[in-house]
């Protein structure tokens, strides 16, 4: 009984939702557009575009799985006060987003968002960013793309291995609806990855995250915030220390 309520409402589980009135007005410190994007029939992707004058880069950033961007706009200016312009859409369900979702979906929609932002910058430009949740989304988007570089924070080996630890007792991999296997998706990502995690985090454990370094040891630089939990990295110095050392990274050429 309990492996079927797992099956059944494990979008719940995994996905926290906030929702938004279409009118509702985003109040931010710094510029910013609203977008919406007809990704395909019956869904609209709701998406903040922050810009700044003479911008190092643009961040197109992938949010956790809690809230909507009247929460995530904010944090995500911590990189526009940085002078880079961002990106950052609300998944299907959230805030203003509407459709179905499925875990195409995510990627779809994440691809839609980067084609956009190939019409405003060079690709060599473009940082992809994953938070949690979104980490599996902007390392499928890294694979299948030629992004500057690909930031991960509290990252996932899958989703299974998360649940699996959650869920010791049931067979999750073949329960789970989504996937979300970054481990499969790095060994072939060519751009420098960086992976931030906290040693005391309870979301998405450690050593979870600490298991991506061995998909792509060329290529990934791994930052260990000691103490850190899965909500409060912005708090320690090193976390700062590894987004300026990411953001202080030249272009690779295109």
């Amino acid at each position: 009984m309990l492996g079927s309520a797992l099956y059944f409402f494990q979008e719940r589980l995994l996905f926290l939702p906030t929702k938004l009135e279409q009118d509702y007005q985003y109040q931010f410190t710094y510029n910013f557009e609203e977008l919406f994007f007809e990704t395909e029939s019956n869904s609209s992707i709701n998406a903040l575009h922050f810009k700044t004058e003479n911008p190092k880069g643009i961040i197109l950033y992938f949010h956790g799985n809690a809230g909507d961007l009247s929460r995530w706009g904010k944090i995500t200016e911590y990189f526009v006060a940085k002078q880079y312009d961002v990106l950052v859409m609300d998944y299907r369900g959230y805030g203003k987003s509407r459709g179905k979702l499925s875990e195409d979906a995510f990627y779809n929609d994440a691809q839609y968002c980067y084609d956009y932002l190939l019409k405003h910058y060079k690709e060599n430009e473009i940082t992809l960013y994953g938070r949690s949740l979104g980490t599996g989304i902007a390392s499928y988007l890294a694979l299948e793309n030629q992004p500057k570089q690909l930031i991960l924070e509290t990252p996932y080996y899958s989703i299974a291995d998360v649940a699996s630890r959650r869920f010791p007792v049931f067979p999750v991999e073949s329960l789970l609806k989504y996937k979300f296997p970054t481990y499969k998706y790095l060994p072939n990502v060519k751009c420098p990855i960086t992976i931030i995690h906290g040693t005391e985090d309870t979301v998405v454990p450690f050593a979870s995250g600490r298991k991506l370094v061995g998909t792509n040891r060329k290529l990934i630089q791994f930052a260990t915030i000691v103490g850190g939990n899965h909500n409060n990295l912005i708090n320690f110095k090193k976390y700062h220390q590894a987004i300026e050392s990411c953001l202080k990274t030249k272009k690779t050429s295109s």
